[in-house]
This record gives C-alpha cells, sequence and structure tokens, in this order.
C-alpha cells in the first residue's frame, strides 16, 4: 500500500476517527482506491450511499468509489493522512493546588533526586559494561526477516528428515508420535506434548474379503488375484487392507448393477429400467464424494457396493489399475464419540458400521473380470471408461469381514509463543503413520516438510525472534480413517479453538505429483496465497500463473474449516488430472512403494518449495500487525456463486450485493489506516483483527449433505462455481420430485449472506462507537 501526504490546505475541520484527539487536532483523509477486482458481469454493482457516509465524527469529501473489479491486490492505493502544523493541544497541565512549600520538603526531594540520578548512572555505566551487545535482542518482523527464516530450508535437509522418518520402527501410532515430539524438542520448540485419545477404529480381518462369481464359482480377492493363489506378487498385507472402514459386516448375494459414478442422472436411469432393492452397485470414484454417492445408493435401496477407480480417470504418472485401495467411510472423528472428545470416562456408543452398505474397494483389473471385458479389446490409442454391457447379468456373493476394535491415537503438538498477541494461534497441520504399506511413506513427506519448518523458525527464535501469534505446529495421527486425530483434540479444546485460531495451514500431502502446484485457499486467503506464490516464483525459473481456487481440501483442515469457520491454506504438488471426472480420486488410499516420494522428487526440490510456501504465508499470518485476510474476496466469491444460477436467486442476489458494498467499505475504510504504523493504535488493531479472524464463520451452515462442506465458501472442483449445496439440491430434488431441499438450501445460503453482512456492519458500529469514545 503507498501513501501520498495532503497538502495542508486541502484539510477539513474535524477529528478523524483513526487519530488520537489527546495527541492530533483537526486531519481530513482524501483517498483513491485503484480498481481492486476486473470481474465481468459485476460492473454495475457501486457504493450509492457511500458519499454520504460520515467517518467518525469528522466531515469528510465524497468517497466516489468505482466499480470494483478483479484485481491483484485486495488493499488498492490510498493517501495518507498528513498532520496539521497548526497543531494546538486542547489540554493544559493543571496548575498545583498550592505553590507554597517548605525548604525542607524541597531539601528532601532534590536529595532524593539526586541519589536516584546517581544510581541510574552507575547502574547503566555497569550494566552496558559487563552486557556486551548480543544477537538475542528481538528483532522486528519484516520480510528480509522471512527470507532469512525461509533460506534455512533446503531440500537436502528435508531428504535426510525423510529418510531418518521411515528408518522408525513400524510400531503403533504412538511409538512413532513419540520419535517426532523428541525431534521437535530437541531443536528448542517450546511446550512439545502428546496428546492421546482411544477411538475405535475399524481394522481388516485375519482373512481377506472376496468377490466369488455366481455362475462359475470363481473367487477373487479385491485386487484381482484368484483366491488361494499363491503367487510372489501377492502380499498378504495388501490383501488385508483392500477394504472400507466402518462399512457393514457380512455376506451378500446379489445382481451386480452398473452405476457408474452414482449420480443423480445415473440413478434416475437405472431406476426406470430395474428394481434396486438390495442389488450390489459397481460405482466409480470420481466427480463428487464418495460419501455423498453412497448416502444416494444407500436411500435408492441397494444393498452393497464395488468400488473402483477407471483408468481413464487415474493420472498417467499413476499406475492404478493394477492396485486395491482402502476408503475410510467416517466423515470425522471418533465414531463411538461423535461431537466430544474420546476422553477417559466419556459414553462411547456402538458405531462400528457407519452405513447399511456393504462397500468394498476392488482394482480395475477385477473390474474387467467381472465384466468379461477381453485384454485385447482395450483400444491403446485412446483410453475407453469400463463399463457393463447391458445384456450382462451378473450375480455375484461379496463378503466383507473387518473388526472394530478401540486403539490409542496420538497427535504432537508444540508451540512457540508470539510475543504480542500469544493467544492467538496459527496451526500448520502434517499428518504421520499411515496404514502399514497403504499410503505408508506419504506421511513421511508430510511430517518431514513440518520438521524442516519447525528446524528453520526455532534457528531464528534462539536469537531472540519472535512472531506476534503463537505458531502451533501439529503432527497428527488417525487420518487414514477419518481424520480421527484432529477432530478429537480440536473437540477435546472446542471452546479456546473457537475464540484463538486465526488461520489453519495444512501439510497433508505436499507431494502427491511434480507437474502442477496446487495451491487451495479460502476466499479472505486467495490474496495471499497468491502473493506468496508470486514472490516464490521469483527465484524460479518455472512461474506458474496463479491459479489459487477454494476446493474441498483433502486432510486434517476438516475440522477447522467446517466447525471452526478457521480460513485455511493449503500448498501440493499435483499430476495433471486426465479427465473431469478426476475430483475426488484421493480418496482412496493406494499402496505407495518405498520409493515413490524419491522417484517424484528425486532432488527434493518441489518439497522444499512447499516448505517455503507454508513457511511465508505463516510466518506472514503469525507477525503481521494486521491479518492479511481479505474481506472483499468473501464478497466476491459469494457473487460468483450465486452468477448464472438457474434457480430463483434474486434475493440472493441482492443480499450479496449488500455484503459487496458492506465489504468493500469495511476493507478500505476501516483496513488503510490502520496498516499505517503512525497511524494505528493498538486497540483498534485488535478489534479490526477479530474481525478479520472471523470473517468465514457466518458461512458454516448446521447441515450439508455427507461428503459436502459444512463451509459453504468452498466448492466441489475447480469444473464448478455454484454453492456445493444448491447443487446437490437440485439433484435431490430430481431423485425424490420434491423442492423442499432447494428450499431449505435457498434458505441456509441466505441466512449465511445475510449473517455476514450483519457482522460486518457491526464491526463498523463497533469502531465509530469506540472512536466516539475517545473524543
Amino acid at each position: 500500500m503507498s501513501y501520498h501526504k495532503v497538502h495542508g490546505d486541502q484539510r477539513a475541520q474535524g477529528h478523524s476517527p483513526y487519530l488520537d484527539s489527546d495527541d492530533l487536532q483537526a486531519m481530513e483523509l482524501e483517498w483513491d482506491m485503484e480498481k481492486e477486482l476486473e470481474e465481468p458481469g459485476f460492473d454495475h454493482f457501486r457504493l450509492d450511499g457511500a458519499a454520504q457516509r460520515p467517518l467518525g465524527n469528522s466531515q469528510s469529501p465524497e468517497l466516489d468509489l468505482e466499480p470494483i473489479q478483479p484485481a491483484a491486490s485486495p488493499k488498492g492505493r490510498f493517501q495518507r493522512l498528513q498532520e496539521d502544523p497548526d497543531y494546538i493541544s486542547h489540554y493544559t497541565r493543571p496548575a498545583p493546588k498550592s505553590n507554597r512549600r517548605s525548604f525542607c520538603q524541597m531539601f528532601k526531594v532534590l536529595c532524593t533526586g539526586l541519589i536516584v540520578f546517581i544510581l541510574g548512572v552507575l547502574i547503566g555505566y555497569y550494566g552496558h559494561k559487563k552486557c556486551l551487545p548480543s544477537s538475542t535482542s528481538p528483532e522486528p518482523n519484516n520480510p528480509h526477516l522471512y527470507q532469512e527464516i525461509l533460506k534455512e530450508i533446503k531440500a537436502e535437509n528435508i531428504q535426510q528428515i525423510y529418510r531418518d522418518l521411515l528408518q522408525f520402527p513400524r510400531g503403533d501410532d504412538t511409538d512413532v508420535a513419540m520419535k517426532i515430539m523428541d525431534r521437535w524438542t530437541s531443536h528448542g520448540l517450546e511446550d512439545v506434548q502428546l496428546a492421546n485419545y482411544s477411538v475405535l477404529l475399524d481394522l481388516p480381518g485375519s482373512s481377506s474379503n472376496t468377490v466369488t462369481l455366481k455362475k462359475s464359482g470363481e473367487c477373487f480377492y479385491p485386487s484381482g488375484q484368484q483366491c488361494k493363489r499363491a503367487t510372489k506378487e501377492l502380499h498378504s498385507q495388501d490383501l488385508l487392507y483392500s477394504y472400507a472402514a466402518y462399512s457393514a459386516k457380512g455376506t451378500l448375494e446379489a445382481e451386480l448393477v452398473d452405476v457408474q459414478y452414482g449420480t443423480a442422472e445415473d440413478l434416475v436411469r437405472i431406476q426406470a429400467i430395474t428394481d434396486v432393492t438390495k442389488k450390489i452397485a459397481l460405482l466409480k470414484l470420481g466427480q463428487s464424494p464418495l460419501l455423498y454417492k453412497l448416502s444416494l445408493l444407500e436411500g435408492a435401496g441397494f444393498g452393497g457396493v464395488l468400488l473402483y477407480a477407471d483408468p481413464c480417470d487415474s493420472p498417467r504418472t499413476a499406475a492404478l489399475a493394477d492396485e486395491a485401495f482402502m476408503v475410510s467411510l467416517n466423515s470425522g472423528g471418533d465414531p463411538s464419540t461423535p461431537g466430544y472428545p474420546s476422553s477417559d470416562g466419556i459414553y462411547r456408543q456402538n458405531q462400528s458400521n457407519l452405513t447399511t452398505l456393504l462397500v468394498q474397494p476392488v482394482s480395475a483389473v477385477l473390474v474387467k473380470k467381472l465384466i468379461s471385458l477381453p485384454e485385447d479389446s482395450i483400444r491403446k490409442e485412446r483410453c475407453v471408461p469400463l463399463e457393463l454391457p447391458a445384456t450382462d447379468k451378473k450375480i455375484i456373493s461379496l463378503n466383507i469381514q473387518s473388526v472394530a476394535t478401540y486403539k490409542t491415537i496420538s497427535n504432537v503438538i508444540g508451540y512457540l509463543k508470539g510475543a504480542v498477541f500469544p493467544d492467538r494461534y496459527v496451526i500448520i497441520g502434517s499428518r504421520h503413520h499411515g496404514l502399514d504399506s497403504y499410503g505408508g511413506q506419504e506421511w513421511a513427506s508430510s511430517t518431514a516438510v513440518n520438521t524442516a519448518l519447525v528446524e528453520a523458525v526455532m534457528l531464528k527464535a534462539k536469537r531472540g525472534w519472535r512472531p506476534d501469534r503463537t505458531l502451533v505446529f501439529c503432527s497428527w495421527g488417525g487420518t487414514s480413517f477419518g481424520n480421527i486425530g484432529s477432530y478429537e483434540w480440536a473437540e477435546d479444546l472446542k471452546r479456546v479453538l473457537q475464540s484463538n485460531v486465526v488461520a489453519y495451514i495444512s501439510l497433508h500431502n505436499p507431494v502427491r505429483g511434480n507437474s502442477t502446484l496446487q495451491p487451495i485457499a479460502s476466499p479472505s486467503l486467495q490474496q495471499l496465497a497468491a502473493e506468496s506464490q508470486s514472490f516464490n516464483c521469483m527465484e524460479n525459473t518455472k512461474c506458474p500463473g496463479s491459479n489459487v481456487s477454494s476446493v474441498q481440501i483433502q486432510g486434517d483442515s476438516d475440522y477447522f474449516i467446517n466447525h471452526l469457520g478457521v480460513p485455511a491454506m493449503q500448498f501440493s504438488y499435483e499430476d495433471v488430472k486426465t479427465s473431469e471426472n478426476s475430483s475426488f480420486l484421493h480418496e482412496a488410499l493406494f499402496p505407495v512403494h518405498p520409493t515413490k516420494a524419491e522417484e517424484l522428487d528425486p532432488s527434493f526440490r518441489l518439497h522444499e518449495t512447499i516448505a517455503k510456501l507454508t513457511g511465508q504465508v505463516s510466518l506472514r499470518i503469525a507477525s503481521e500487525p494486521v491479518l492479511p485476510f481479505s474481506a472483499l474476496d468473501i464478497a466476491l466469491e459469494v457473487q460468483n456463486s450465486l452468477k448464472d444460477d438457474d434457480l430463483d436467486t434474486q434475493q440472493l442476489l441482492a443480499v450479496a450485493s449488500r455484503l459487496r458494498d458492506t465489504a468493500e467499505l469495511f476493507q478500505s475504510d476501516e483496513m488503510r489506516p490502520a496498516n499505517d504504523p503512525k497511524e494505528r493504535a493498538p486497540t483498534r488493531v485488535r478489534m479490526l483483527n477479530d474481525v478479520l479472524q472471523s470473517l468465514e464463520k457466518s458461512f458454516v451452515v448446521q447441515q450439508a449433505p455427507p461428503g459436502l462442506y459444512r463451509n459453504i465458501l468452498y466448492r466441489l472442483d475447480e469444473r464448478t462455481s455454484r454453492f456445493s449445496v444448491l447443487l446437490k439440491a437440485r439433484e435431490h430434488c430430481k431423485l425424490h420430485q420434491s423442492n423442499e431441499t432447494i428450499q431449505a438450501a435457498l434458505s441456509e445460503v441466505l441466512n449465511s449472506i445475510n449473517s455476514a453482512q450483519v457482522y460486518f456492519k457491526a464491526g463498523f458500529d463497533v469502531f465509530e462507537a469506540a472512536l466516539a469514545g475517545k473524543k
């Protein structure tokens, strides 16, 4: 933000609401705001009443705001305030009640002052002599300091940490957590502790699940290999972990029905030609969340599901067709203690099955055998999606056995206390110890990047530096079963976190490919993500364009986004998606080869980039006096989500327009003066940050369909720009021929937008009241 002085003859009378009336007299604010957003279709949105809006008690020149268009900077360009050279204090020191003093009293005062002065000189002299200048003096927060911290993050260091982590014995979750805690403690991280919870896990049984063709009697394992065939490629551990955690158990013999991706259109088509009651659906991963599709199938009356990933949807760099995989049907946390932590003495519910469906993940190899697809029929020059012939009737027997048992899940939590706002937390989260061989190496990438960031930050902290806000480094356990570790810790500390957490930065799976840097951020953090990405590219030859999006994020950020309304961000490298159906393939956990990470990133430069980007945004959020959040971007995201919708959203658009007007004024009128150190009052900054911290809480709805975010600011994927709850409500209408769900969803969205508008307006009222009180 750049400021320009206003000449003395431009001043108007009255007190500025941004300056202390005890120190500065009349000043006037004049500012020009450059076009902040270049968004087609919204030229008609203006602040019609802004010109007459008073700023505090001062008289203000008219504010002629141009239509806001999408732009790179959320702050705009303003003119700064100018001190009045003719300033005369309105306050004078009161006269003493009596000017008569006795000689004795005066003598005592003089002697006391002289003694204090001499002692001060002596203490200062010897103290300066003994205390030589030290590098442990606190340093101010500035971009150069951030770079000093980030330059300590090196690819070779991350690679060494990664290899050290893989040397840990494959013990239980607590053993790995203890090793991570010891390493973080050795580098000086404060108050590192384990948070242990006894939770209900659904683990594979002693034998693998099976699929049997009724006609031929052939029995297959989920991988596609025939039962009891002893080959070198047959790994019992892989077979055991090819299952769906928290699925129903038992045996089901029924007809196999191809439902493709299980969309509402697919189900309407299928139900028109056959009765699906208690049949087994052949379902593809992708397009929408698995839990949502399973809820549709369960509602339609299916009894079981064979789940697979179509090779045409998988990235070409990932050979997943021959692999079975694991999924979790848990939406989050310990199923036996929904909504509250798994602490000692807590009542536990019997929730080992989270669906009535028997769900079994299988490989594409097995699917080809079930649909009798000859190998030579596959065209090598073009990928042909798998499909069960309409005339081919297959009866299969599905046998699923898993065991529900209580296990201890451990989280590692370490703090670097803030110097100015220690009660405000910036959380950086990774995960540790995946399943035995399923995602077994990905956790090491996540933890290695977080550990490298801990080490770099603590090197600076040992020399006296502190962030303004507290940095909380977390390594979560139980992620593979439904983000259990993070859910239980957050539920345990819910009351504290609701008011204290500022942002969540995720390191869930930093390098899952090597072709595209994919930044994901909530709307209020999109500007910060784009700025950090551009800054990092200055030192590299390949600088991708800003492609920050707000889509549903995989991993432990879930609770913070959907229950606490906390702004979140994640940087990761991915492979180029091969089809529009590739979304949500990440819900499957495939076996990971021990050298997978080093094959994707041999030099660990991609890991280094993720670590530096994560460090850059974390340090800025933790150390900038005013939180680098954009209120205006939230309003724009809301308007974009309502654009070109065929639903009757006129009332929503009207409320969204008011929200945008308020956000524009808030971002310019309230944030501008706080960003100038000469105009920054601690009380005002704290009030402003409290408002910014809670910008997204209004958009967390009470209920959402399974698998969809309760925070409606997040879209399903890059292809869709509409509110996901409205999209799914429309699908529900197609299935049940009722518009009640649409009306309920519209009401939820309307209430969220209106609540945000009221919240912003209330922030204005608080600021104005506080400033008026000072006068």
